[in-house]
């Protein structure tokens, strides 16, 4: 009887690696050999990694949506009234009321902030009316640039000081007629009239002749704050306060 020969090659433990079938080594999932623990968990599907918390950014005011009013009104407490940007005839009105409402309010003067100021050209002859019946003093304090009829607003006050930084533009102003033909010629008197009106109030206020301001408009000259005070536009310059010394002693002087 022929004896039952063995192979002395050692048999594997596991059938061979054959990829793409299920369970079998080489493929994500196969459980491993046996007695050890399985193998990593197939991966799912990619996760994106979850964002980060947005930080809040800190809030200068405690009402944004209220504090223009607010400031306004502490200026007003002050009796101080601001004038900014583009007069219209809305913006005009407000203008008016606060000018009148601190005059009947009491007797102190009335600080008149015009910064960067111009103007519709009724718009400003309507502020400069009320300026002529408020019976308290009002300081016009001018800052930027105030061009057109800006300045008749500003002549208006009863005295006019200049920041060290303001610029005065003398300019004609920019006017448009609309509507029928036999109505452009009553358009074009009644600004005639107005320009008349603003340009009086400059002389009287600088002290020159009408016909001579109306040249200078016609160039677009500009005066700066110091040449505006020999103008005769603004009365002076507004004071600078001296700036403390710095703590390493130099005076800042080149």
């Amino acid at each position: 009887m022929t004896p039952l020969i063995t192979s002395t090659f050692p048999q594997p433990p596991f059938p061979p690696e054959q990829p793409g079938r299920p369970g079998w080594p080489g493929r994500p999932g196969w459980p491993g050999r046996p007695g050890q623990p399985p193998g990593p968990p197939r991966p799912g599907p990619f996760q994106p990694p979850a964002p980060a918390p947005a930080i809040q950014p800190s809030r200068v005011w405690l009402d944004p949506a209220a504090w223009p009013r607010g400031l306004f009104e502490r200026l007003l407490d002050r009796r101080i009234v601001l004038a900014h940007g583009y007069l219209d005839g809305e913006s005009a009105t407000r203008l008016c009321a606060q000018l009148l409402t601190l005059d009947a309010e009491g007797d102190d003067p009335i600080r008149l902030e015009v910064q960067g100021v111009d103007a519709d050209l009724s718009a400003a002859l309507t502020v400069m009316g009320v300026l002529d019946t408020v019976r308290v003093p009002v300081t016009a304090y001018a800052g930027g640039r105030t061009s057109g009829p800006g300045l008749g607003v500003l002549a208006a006050a009863g005295r006019r000081i200049a920041y060290p930084n303001a610029v005065f533009a003398l300019s004609e102003p920019q006017v448009s007629f609309e509507g029928p033909v036999t109505a452009l010629s009553s358009q074009e008197e009644q600004v005639r009239v107005m320009l008349d009106e603003l340009f009086a109030r400059l002389a009287e206020a600088t002290g020159k002749d009408a016909a001579g301001l109306r040249a200078d408009a016609r160039q677009g000259r500009l005066l700066t704050a110091a040449q505006a005070v020999e103008y005769g536009l603004v009365h002076d310059l507004a004071d600078v306060h001296s700036r403390p010394p710095r703590p390493d002693g130099a005076d800042g002087g080149g």
